[in-house]
């Protein structure tokens, strides 16, 4: 059986207030710029430094371009919750995580497209074997490290990523 790519796998479709209006392939979506459903999972370690990683070369979007969080796209008919779990086991390479924690979702809308994401935060205590397919490179930095080397620009980050950080700082300076 050959393997399905991931400019094949099925997506739904969503609208601006995120209700799916239909469904297509991921490469269909985003070479229209179809709206579409995503995961963002900031993943901690036991000291509480944050899982930051380089994506490799064959990425879709934003190839080999740095991200303080892990996740992807939502499979048709497939849940924020259940993807959030799925997508951080999957690229941390780990199994047994805990179902890791709604934040916030808002709606990307930048360089690579439109797409409503929905942020999470797991505490992943155990060894991390990085999915290859998916990331290239990774540490985990503390706070001050990671925002030092956002603000520092020596690093390509991905721009939903960076959208993503920026609220999720706004989302805990409201003390949410």
């Amino acid at each position: 059986m050959t393997p399905v790519s991931a400019a094949d796998e099925v997506l739904d479709v969503v609208d601006r207030d995120d209700r799916v209006v239909g469904r297509a392939r991921r490469g269909e979506v985003y070479t229209e710029g179809l709206i579409h459903r995503c995961v963002f999972v900031l993943a901690r370690d036991a000291e509480g430094r944050v899982f930051v990683h380089r994506r490799t070369a064959s990425k879709l979007v934003f190839p080999s371009y740095y991200d303080m969080f892990v996740g992807g796209v939502l499979g048709a008919g497939e849940g924020y919750a259940q993807a959030a779990l799925r997508e951080a086991e999957e690229e941390l390479g780990v199994s047994g995580l805990p179902q890791p924690e709604p934040l916030f979702k808002f709606l990307y809308e930048g360089p690579g497209g439109a797409w409503w994401s929905y942020v999470h935060e797991v505490r992943c205590e155990g060894v991390v074997r990085p999915q290859e397919s998916e990331v290239a490179w990774h540490a985990f930095l503390t706070e001050d490290d990671l925002a030092r080397r956002v603000a520092g620009g020596e690093w390509p980050w991905v721009p939903d990523g960076l959208e993503a950080y920026r609220r999720l700082a706004e989302y805990r300076r409201r003390g949410a």
